[in-house]
């Protein structure tokens, strides 16, 4: 791992979990970065789902899987991620993808938010198979971030124990509320 950005800490641990033919699903597609790298891992015998509400997120993805040729590899939709299971059935996928906040360089004022995003994580627990990983990148600041971090830290501290193994990471010594690095592997 050459970066200790958040998301090149997540991906070491996506890419280690992650086998070919599995069912992924990148619950904030954005520019796609992690929609290309579930893309890779799978293969071309596995299946990865990719949610945005912005059509901008969903127009750049597929360029950005064509030029790749991976998009034979993806469904991307246009809808919201509380939306999975209408795609998925429960305990099938292996790795669900999530970075809350906004898609970097567009409308800021368009951006996760608790409720949503609560809802999204907990319908996600039910998609998770025995063994599955969920990794979520937290950002917080801006006009809904504080909110939407301590709800989804919330919602983590709350599940059980018994069948789920939360592990939140921070980078400790940075300021202005850098991003919270958080996954769950259900057991």
């Amino acid at each position: 791992m050459n970066s200790y950005q958040i998301t090149a800490w997540c991906h070491h641990f996506i890419s280690d979990h992650v086998k070919e033919g599995d069912l992924c699903i990148d619950a904030t597609m954005g520019k796609g970065n992690d929609t290309e790298l579930l893309c890779r891992l799978v293969k071309d015998s596995g299946h990865v789902h990719a949610f945005d509400i912005q059509q901008a997120a969903l127009s750049y993805t597929k360029k950005r899987l064509e030029d790749s040729n991976l998009l034979s590899r993806c469904s991307l939709h246009l809808a919201s991620h509380t939306q999975m299971n209408q795609y998925c059935k429960p305990q099938s996928v292996s790795c669900i993808v999530f970075n809350f906040g906004y898609l970097p360089c567009f409308d800021h004022t368009i951006a996760t938010c608790p409720k949503t995003s609560v809802a999204a994580v907990k319908t996600g627990l039910t998609l998770l198979r025995k063994n599955g990983l969920m990794s979520l990148c937290i950002y917080s600041g801006g006009d809904t971030g504080f909110a939407e971090r301590d709800a989804l830290l919330s919602l983590l501290k709350s599940l059980d124990p018994k069948a789920y193994l939360v592990i939140v990471s921070e980078y400790y010594n940075r300021p202005n509320h850098p991003p919270i690095p958080a996954f769950i592997f259900k057991l």
